[in-house]
């Protein structure tokens, strides 16, 4: 109860700008949790996706079609997706039809890039409010506390409290720019990584599609379908 009622204090003293600071910190950590689990989720599932058509010398259209519900929900199904609807055009791609075929991938990769952060703006929005919002928050403080000198009977000790109190709403905006800048370049981070996944996959579609002859090194065999189903279930 001292505690809450300490807390009520200092957003009394600031004029109502804690408040606001605790909507933009329970708004951060909604945005936090939104994305850590959507890129989490992306990155792992992504690259599980790479390592199953890595695996695979020749696509076919039953390794597309398990690849897809594989991928069900990541980014890297759209680009799965044009290759399946291309796969039934031709298994050899002339140089006009090969380069329609990247142009279609690239541009796939060029739409799914903006979804990637999306909500990460508020992140970065609050990062430059939040200690503006304290230091506002510290100046109201800082009448409240000066202006006891103004009243009869109080002595000068008692500002310093005041000053203590004011302080507080911006040590709260920093540390909310902390919290939120840590995250957005993680975020970012991840989202650079989940990019070259999305480049990866284009290019192993296309070296995969061609319809050239599969060549392997030295005595390896080729894949066969068991080892392509076992690739596509690590994917999941």
């Amino acid at each position: 109860m001292i505690a809450q009622s300490y807390i009520i204090h200092l957003a009394n003293y600031s004029d109502g700008v804690l408040y606001v600071l605790a909507l933009l910190m329970a708004l951060e950590i909604t945005v936090i949790i939104d994305r850590f689990w959507f890129l989490r989720r992306a990155i792992r599932r992504g690259r599980g996706i790479i390592r199953a058509v890595t695996a695979l010398g020749k696509l076919q259209r039953d390794d597309l079609g398990r690849l897809m519900q594989s991928a069900a929900l990541l980014p890297e199904w759209h680009l799965l997706d044009v290759a399946q609807r291309y796969f039934g055009l031709t298994h050899h791609y002339g140089s006009a039809r090969g380069e329609a075929f990247t142009n279609r991938l690239d541009e796939t990769i060029f739409l799914i890039t903006p979804t990637l952060d999306k909500r990460l703006w508020v992140l970065d929005t609050i990062v430059t409010l939040a200690p503006l919002l304290g230091l506002f928050g510290t100046i109201i403080g800082m009448f409240h506390a000066f202006s006891i000198l103004a009243s009869p009977g109080h002595s000068p000790t008692s500002v310093t409290a005041g000053v203590a109190d004011a302080l507080v709403s911006t040590a709260t905006g920093i540390f909310i720019a902390m919290v939120g800048l840590i995250s957005y370049n993680a975020f970012n981070d991840v989202i650079e990584k989940i990019i070259h996944n999305l480049e990866s996959l284009k290019v192993l579609l296309i070296n995969r599609m061609d319809g050239a002859p599969v060549l392997h090194s030295g005595a390896a065999p080729a894949p066969h379908a068991g080892r392509a189903a076992h690739a596509v279930a690590e994917a999941k």
